[in-house]
Parts: structure tokens; sequence; C-alpha cells
């Protein structure tokens, strides 16, 4: 049998001009990546072109990264951003949020649909399932950075995380697991040409359900009017992930399959080559600004990361940055 994992693996992927890049940063490059891949290969069932491919990526990739970014500095480190506003856009020091990743993918979404008159619920289901895999890989880079991390437990597959004593639960690979096994899950759905929004419900209702029993295997490092502020995020889920698909199958009662359901295209799109490049070159400058978040968390980068990653020294871009009161 194995025995307990020592966690000293060096999260830094490379330096570029003085600025690091992380492999917790690159999970979401890949990620938003990956949602282009997807999106281009159910480009038929969404009768949409390469256009409208490269713009609803754009709308999902800013969704994310400003979404992600937002919550966590509001809901879970406004103790110290609130005292060093100029912080805020600063990336580098680290601090995106899962549920902030979600919020903001949703709406990101729901302006694309506005101002191109489509269905929310109609490109909702083809994405979820690609969103699920996504923040499954996704859990690596934070299982990588050493954040995020369990109770104490003396299972043989506990983990020894960098700068904490005793071994702790992986709730990381957990929560990633979780968000894999959906993949299957959502395909089976879908593929039962359910009412159009019931793939998209049953990913908020399983994401939020399930993340409950996870997170309590977790430490949260600060908490919202007493209670851990992600399980509050799971709960509302849950509510609102139950409550969409009691209504989109109600709703399937009084109206036609045919109108329920979107068609499903026998022959691709021709997809046009043109109006597409400045897409693609915005597409590409947001890949890269990820790869510069090395953390879930805000860090004294220097200090976090010296040991792991030999030479880093504090500068104007990675300034000392005092310990929070998080209780």
């Amino acid at each position: 049998m194995m025995g307990p994992f020592i966690h000293n693996i060096d999260p830094v992927l490379g330096t570029v001009g003085g600025v690091y890049l992380w492999w917790y940063g690159l999970t979401y490059t890949l990620g938003l990546l990956g949602s282009l891949f997807w999106l281009r290969a159910n480009r038929t069932t969404l009768a949409i072109d390469m256009n409208g491919v490269y713009s609803l990526s754009l709308y999902l990739a800013i969704g994310v990264l400003v979404g992600g970014r937002l919550v966590e500095v509001i809901f879970y480190e406004w103790a110290y951003y609130g005292s060093n506003l100029w912080h805020i856009p600063a990336v580098w020091l680290g601090g995106m949020s899962t549920h902030g990743i979600l919020l903001g993918a949703i709406i990101g979404t729901l302006l694309y649909c506005k101002l191109n008159q489509r269905s929310f619920f109609e490109i909702a289901d083809v994405m979820v399932i690609a969103g699920a895999f996504i923040m499954g890989v996704g859990r690596i880079g934070n299982f990588i950075d050493g954040q995020i991390v369990g109770a104490p437990t003396d299972l043989w597959w506990g983990v020894k995380f960098p700068d904490l004593e005793g071994f702790r639960h992986p709730v990381v690979l957990y929560d990633g697991l979780k968000n894999l096994l959906l993949v299957p899950f959502l395909i089976l759905v879908r593929n039962m040409r359910p009412p159009r929004g019931v793939v998209t419900a049953h990913f908020i209702l399983w994401y939020g359900f399930l993340r409950i029993f996870v997170d309590f295997f977790r430490e949260y490092r600060t908490s919202l009017q007493g209670f851990p502020p992600g399980q509050e995020f799971n709960i509302l889920m849950t509510v609102v992930g139950a409550g969409l698909l009691f209504w989109f199958y109600r709703k399937a009662r009084n109206i036609s399959v045919e109108d329920n359901i979107s068609p499903l295209p026998d022959e691709p799109m021709v997809a046009p080559t043109d109006g597409t490049w400045t897409k693609r070159i915005v597409f590409i400058l947001l890949l890269a600004l990820p790869t510069m978040i090395p953390s879930d968390w805000t860090q004294d980068v220097p200090s976090r990361y010296g040991e792991r990653h030999p030479g880093m020294t504090h500068s104007a871009m990675y300034p000392v940055i005092q310990a929070v009161n998080t209780d």
C-alpha cells in the first residue's frame, strides 16, 4: 500500500522578463482553449459560424477571469483588499474563486446570447459539459499550487502540504474527481434529448450538491457571517439547480418536443474565414494572461514559494504582503 504523499512540487512553469509563469495559471489557459475547441466541435449543433465561436469564447474568457477575480476579492479576501485597493488588478499575486469563475461564465454567455438573440440554455446545455471537464482538470493546478487543503487525516492517501503541519485530505483532488464524474453523467442526460435547459440544471444542481459533501473535508481560511462562504454558494447552487430542473420539466409539459429541443443539422456549417482575426488575436492575449496567476489565494510570492523555487526575491511586482486575519 502506498504511503502519504509529501508535497514539494515546483509550481513555477518558467519566467518571462522577470514575470513568473505558473502551472496553476496554465490550467486556466488550457481550460479556455479547451472550451474553444469544444465549441468548434459543436458549432453545427448550435448553428453558429467561426465568427460566433470566437465571439462566445471571448465573452466566456472575460467572464471567467473577471468573475473569478472579483468574487475572490469581495467575498473571500476583502479583509486584505479593502485596505489595498490598488492590488485588485494584480492577478500575479494570486486570488481566483471557483464560484466566481462559474458566475462569470454564466454572465459572459448571457451577454453573448442577449446581443446575438440566442437562447441561453441552448448554448449552456452544450458548454456545461466542457465546463465540468475543464474544472476537473483545473483542480490539478490547485493541487500543484498546494492550496485548498483539507482537514488533518491519518488515511494512507493523506498529503503533507507545504507550510502546514501533519497530513491532510487532498480535498482539491476530491473536487476534481467529482467534476470529472459529472462529464459522462451530463453526456448521458444530453443523449436522452431532454427539454432545453435540463442539462444545465443538472450541472448546477449536482456541482453544488456534491461539493457540499466534499467541502466537509476542507479547511476554509475565512468565513462569511460565521459560515464558510463556499458552503453558502454550494447550497445556493443546489437550490437554484433543483428549482430549474423542476421548472424546465414542468414547462416541457405545455409545449411540443419540436419547439423545446434544438435541431441537430445533418450537414456541417461552412465557417467563414473573414471577420475573426481581431477576435483571434484578442483571445490569444487573454490566453496568455492567466499564466501569471500563481494561486487561488493572494500570496507573498517569494515567501510562499521560495523554498520550492529557489531564487525568488521581493520586488515592486512581488512585494511583501502581511498576513491577513481571516477569523
